[in-house]
């Protein structure tokens, strides 16, 4: 929206203090959650899965302006071929993300 200059407000409204409302995405389908264990470069990662297993995953091309670090709880899917090993990370959470999980008996499996 574009103001006239005599129209356009002097300053932005402060965000309201105190606890505000955010969504935050859960599994869907054959998503898990994971921690991310080490970097391999070439956006390839070890992530340890919710289900105790170790998976190569990949952080695909749609989401490549993710930064990922170790360390941080990410959303995943598995492969349909190798899914044991290999999968997607579709979601990186960040700490209040985290902290609602834990508090909410998410990520008890991590």
């Amino acid at each position: 929206m574009a103001y006239h200059h005599s129209y356009r407000p002097k300053y932005k409204p402060k965000p309201v203090q105190g606890e505000q409302e955010f969504r935050v995405r859960l599994p869907r389908g054959n998503e898990m959650f994971g921690r991310v264990l080490s970097l391999h470069g070439g956006k390839h990662m070890t992530v340890k899965c919710a289900d105790q297993k170790l998976r190569m995953c990949r952080i695909p091309g749609k989401l490549r302006k993710i930064w990922v670090r170790e360390g941080d709880c990410v959303l995943l899917e598995p492969w349909s071929i190798e899914g044991d090993k290999k999968g997607d990370i579709t979601w990186r959470y960040r700490q209040t993300e985290i902290d609602w999980l834990d508090k909410n008996g998410h990520l008890k499996d991590l």
